[in-house]
Parts: C-alpha cells; structure tokens; sequence
C-alpha cells in the first residue's frame, strides 16, 4: 500500500546511525525524504490517510535509535528554506522546520541581526527547536518564535463534512511552552512543524558574532567534543542532572563504546564503536545511582525511537530534532 503511494522514492532498510548525532541505531524498514514544507504536508498527509505510523527526523541531535532500528515510516526533513525580514520593525526570519538551527543563528550574526546568539552552538533542527522549546544561555524558542506553520491532524467541520487535516498559524502562546517541553511534545503525533517565523533585533555583526563566541568558548570548555545526543537528562528544579550523576560516582562511566564524559556528566559520548544498548545502559546506572543516592528519577531530555524496556519512557512519535 505504501509502495503503490509513494513508488521509488519510498527507501527500505535504511540505516539511521549515520543521520544521528550519536551515529547509533539500526535500519528504518520505511523512510522518505521531504524537501520542502509542501513536500513535507503531502507525505504527512498521506501517511495520516493510511493510519501509519510515523517519526519525523531533523538533525538527529536529541533522539536515541534503538539497535533494532524503527518499524514505524521514518520521514528525513530536509526542507529548509529561509527568508530574512530585515526591514520589518523588529526584524525576523522565516524557516521552513528542517532548517539547521545553529547555521540560522550564524546567518543571522552574519546580518548584524540579534536575538539568537544563544542557539549558534545548537546542531538540530529548526523543528525540533520549537517542539522541544530548545534553550542555552538565558535564552529560549519561547523567547524568539512568533508564530509557526503547523499541520494538524484533528476533526474539524467544512461545509457539513469532517476534514481530518488542517495548515494553521500557531502563535507561541499555543505552544504552552515550559522547560524544554510543548504541548506538542506532551502530546505527539497529532501536529507537525512545517515552518516558523523567530523575532529578532538590530545590531552589527561584530556585536552579535563576539557574543557568540563568548558562548562557543564556554561550550567548549564544559561540553565534551565527540558523538552525542547534547544533554542527555532535564536539569532537575534547583539542581544540575550531571552534578547529580558526577556526585553519584559516575562521572566518566563506561559500558560497552559509550561513556559518561568525563569533562560533563550529563553527556553521554559515543567513543566510535557504541551501540545504542550501549549508552542506554549508561541511562539506567544513571537513573538508578541517582534514585538511590538523592531520591530523584533524572527526566529524559532525549527521545527514545524505536523498541526499549516496557518500563522506559515513552518513545517519541512525532516530530524529532
């Protein structure tokens, strides 16, 4: 069925390791490729007519892929185009969701244009940035998106008949944004990102570049170089997840190809031969050392794709950095 939809550009047996930061996990048995946001609302809006299942993939920053790869239609976003709007009073720029979120915030500096300093280091998608209300440095997807293109899957009423799929403007106050949450990520699947419109400032490229690299210099001090996720756990209220996993004694852990860096605790590095058993095994020691030192269950930052443990968080099964 899903061949006659889609004929050759339907790709089977695709390992997913090498569009994954972490270059861990198995084959997608289905995966297609969206080149644009049109693109992107066909293939969407055919896989929802079908009742399949699906996961959107972006940059591959923040999602582990299980070993045993993802039995579910893997959709590579590749739209990316971009407009800047240096003229309008604030200045903006609109972005199709699978644009690289750190390369956005280098060509805004290269514009004199502020207000996204704080993501130049971040490697995933535009997408994943606004599901997941990505953040550093004080700053925030809350704090920039104006408003964003989505496709939503959900019953609406036309001219006496139900119409399943809807392209609406979302403002950010829809998003009920929280740390490193949406009510798109609490609730996924229904809703895809296909664009966003961010706010941002006048300033000269000197300005905004030196401030860039005021952050880039102190990524590099305390973020571990090497294959990973990015932050591996939310940072508990209050508190730090790799303070708590370095105070519980694991700061530097390894099992299999993977380590707990030990520059940053809350990094979990693919040393060049991991699997993705590997790293999630370096998750539960985490976990449970924490739980049974401090009391507190460390929260997923990432998304688990594809089969875990029962027990594990939910998987993700919408739209992925």
């Amino acid at each position: 069925m899903i061949r006659q939809k889609f004929g050759e550009r339907l790709q089977t047996e695709v390992e997913l390791a090498r569009y994954t930061s972490a270059r861990v996990g198995g084959p997608a048995e289905a995966l297609l490729v969206a080149n644009s946001a049109s693109d992107l609302v066909a293939i969407i809006t055919a896989l929802w007519e079908l009742e399949l299942p699906f996961i959107i993939l972006g940059g591959g920053s923040n999602v582990l892929v299980s070993d045993q790869g993802i039995r579910s239609v893997v959709v590579l976003n590749r739209s990316r185009e971009v407009q800047f709007r240096d003229q309008e009073n604030p200045p903006t720029v609109w972005a199709e969701s699978g644009a690289n979120f750190g390369a956005l915030a280098r060509q805004a500096a290269a514009r004199g244009l502020s207000g996204l300093e704080w993501a130049a280091g971040i490697p995933g998608s535009l997408g994943g940035a606004v599901l997941g209300n990505a953040g550093a440095f004080g700053g925030d997807m809350a704090g920039n998106l104006l408003v964003a293109e989505i496709l939503h899957h959900t019953p609406v009423m036309e001219a006496n008949e139900y119409s399943w799929v809807q392209r609406e403007s979302w403002s950010v106050d829809r998003f009920e944004y929280a740390y490193r949450s949406s009510v798109l990520k609490r609730h996924p699947g229904a809703v895809v990102v296909l664009a966003a419109s961010l706010r941002l400032g006048q300033s000269t490229h000197e300005a905004v570049q030196a401030q860039i690299d005021e952050f880039t210099a102190i990524r590099h001090r305390t973020q571990p170089p090497g294959a990973s996720m990015g932050s591996m756990f939310k940072n508990p209220p209050g508190d730090y997840a790799g303070r708590l996993i370095e105070a519980a004694g694991l700061k530097g852990a390894q099992f299999g190809g993977a380590q707990i860096s030990p520059l940053h605790a809350n990094f979990f590095i693919n040393q060049g031969h991991a699997c993705a058993n590997d790293i999630y095994q370096l998750i539960e020691m985490a976990r449970t050392a924490v739980e049974q030192q401090f009391g507190l269950r460390l929260e997923l930052e990432i998304q688990l794709l594809g089969d875990w443990p029962v027990d594990s968080e939910p998987v993700g099964s919408g739209q992925d950095r």
